[in-house]
């Protein structure tokens, strides 16, 4: 399907998001995949997607991913696991370069981590009421056990920027008892928003459990695909490498946060209209 082209190699991988969340998937890719540029686009002026019905997710998904596929992209990253649950597979039919989710990558991790059986899934409301996180563990392994909680608080936190305030230290204690409870000893952060509260995630659930970031478990897959297509970029490449965000909300709230979780000053973050 996919043919060999010299001149993908020097061409964009995109990723798309509800908002900044899936900033945590390519965070991992300018860390795993140097050589490659990068294209992002959130959603923030539609965030958040998780209580949205899956014809709007959809809808909104295409949307950006056009967005991307006019900027020539060669592989996109479906950053954001409400819009892998209902739209990955239909995204996967309407374009002609390789499509990747969060969520198979998270389960597989999930699988080889636990030591129990007993793996936690939190996520958003579409996430979690979707089922495919129990779908995709339970077909690689039916005796695994599944708790899966949705957490529709934690996308406003990050997306208003208030991780280490106090009332994200209380919402996520308050949200998690329910899990503490179940002797778990992984737990699948099933939102690219969520890896942004992990310290608060982790002081709530305990050091014993491992947390398991879906989106940078994406990031391996990626760096498998570029590899199988031959469409890895090469060393030669990382002086022409360019790094471009864009966002349908306000550019500076999503600016600031870009900049302190990627730890980069000079960042190049564009306003669009879709």
């Amino acid at each position: 399907m996919y043919v060999r082209d010299v001149i993908m190699d020097k061409k964009a991988i995109g990723f798309l998001d509800s908002g900044v969340g899936g900033l945590t998937v390519v965070k991992q890719a300018m860390k795993q995949l140097p050589n490659e540029s990068i294209y992002y686009i959130g959603d923030n002026a539609r965030c958040p997607y998780g209580p949205r019905p899956a014809h709007e997710v959809i809808a909104f998904t295409w949307e950006l991913t056009q967005f991307l596929l006019k900027k020539d992209i060669k592989l996109l990253v479906i950053a954001c696991n409400t819009a892998t649950a209902v739209a990955l597979e239909e995204i996967r039919q309407r374009v002609d370069i390789p499509v990747i989710g969060v969520i198979l990558p998270g389960s597989r991790a999930a699988i080889k981590n636990t030591d129990n059986g007993r793996i936690g899934v939190i996520g958003t409301e579409g996430t979690i009421k979707s089922g495919v996180y129990e779908q995709t563990l339970k077909a690689k392994d039916p005796t695994i056990q599944i708790a899966s909680l949705s957490c529709p608080d934690f996308v406003p936190l990050v997306e208003n920027n208030q991780i280490n305030s106090s009332i994200a230290k209380k919402i996520v204690y308050e949200t998690l008892q329910p899990m503490t409870k179940l002797n778990l000893d992984t737990l699948i952060l099933g939102c690219t928003h969520y890896p942004i509260l992990r310290h608060q995630i982790q002081n709530v659930m305990g050091e014993q459990v491992i947390l398991i970031d879906s989106g940078a478990e994406a990031v391996s897959e990626v760096s498998t695909l570029l590899d199988y297509y031959e469409i890895a970029a090469h060393y030669s490449h990382r002086q022409s490498r360019e790094y471009c965000f864009y966002t349908t909300g306000a550019k500076e709230p999503f600016f600031n946060i870009a900049k302190e979780w990627l730890e980069v000053n000079d960042l190049n973050v564009q306003e669009v209209r879709l």
